[in-house]
């Protein structure tokens, strides 16, 4: 498998968090976005919207780190990860759209702004961020992951814009059940970390 990724994105490091937890050997391509890489005929022929991360297994093309979730957990057989069962996998899914919705407007806009300089309205985003925060803290009360007794993709989606929502200016301090699940997932086997940037209240200072 070739996934193609930038090192500071939320999405590619989704994809590539998982590939490594569940030990999927494959290779790492870097996009280069500054260079417009991913705007190239040859990217997009891969994906026309020209966004990491896209998996090419041998042939197979999927786009869309949420897809590249599922692709991976169906392909290798893992339903430990992405259960079978009707109510399971919906529980899972619930939190998928959880990843492209409110987290994407909450906490990964907040960090676009301060890494790669969008021009989305900060106290908006940042707001939305605290709203979502508070829904998981309160869900994450009593429970260690979001969708099982165990962590599914669902978890994997949810962490890398989470743990490193501190760059976009969102205080993690307040929610201590978040902060555990974090550590939590970064304790698992074959974790790998999204690189840091000094962006937002991580700033040197």
């Amino acid at each position: 498998m070739k996934l193609y990724h930038h090192p500071l994105s939320g999405h590619a490091h989704r994809a590539r968090l998982f590939l490594s937890l569940v030990g999927a050997p494959h290779e790492l391509v870097e996009v280069d976005l500054k260079a417009g890489e991913h705007r190239t005929p040859a990217f997009r022929a891969m994906n026309p919207f020209g966004q990491v991360p896209v998996l090419d297994d041998d042939g197979v093309i999927v786009s869309d780190s949420n897809a590249i979730l599922v692709y991976v957990a169906k392909r290798l057989g893992r339903s430990d990860w992405l259960p079978e069962d009707p109510q399971g996998a919906a529980a899972v899914q619930r939190w998928l759209s959880v990843a492209a919705g409110e987290l994407a407007y909450g906490p990964a806009a907040a960090r676009l702004i301060t890494v790669f300089g969008a021009t989305f309205n900060p106290e908006e985003v940042i707001a939305r961020a605290h709203t979502l925060l508070a829904r998981l803290e309160a869900h994450l009360d009593g429970r260690d992951w979001l969708a099982a007794e165990r962590p599914t993709i669902a978890d994997v989606a949810l962490y890398s814009y989470l743990a490193r929502a501190p760059e976009g200016n969102v205080d993690l301090s307040s929610y201590a059940n978040v902060e555990a699940f974090l550590r939590r997932v970064e304790s698992l086997p074959g974790f790998v970390p999204l690189a840091k940037t000094p962006a937002g209240l991580t700033a040197a200072g």
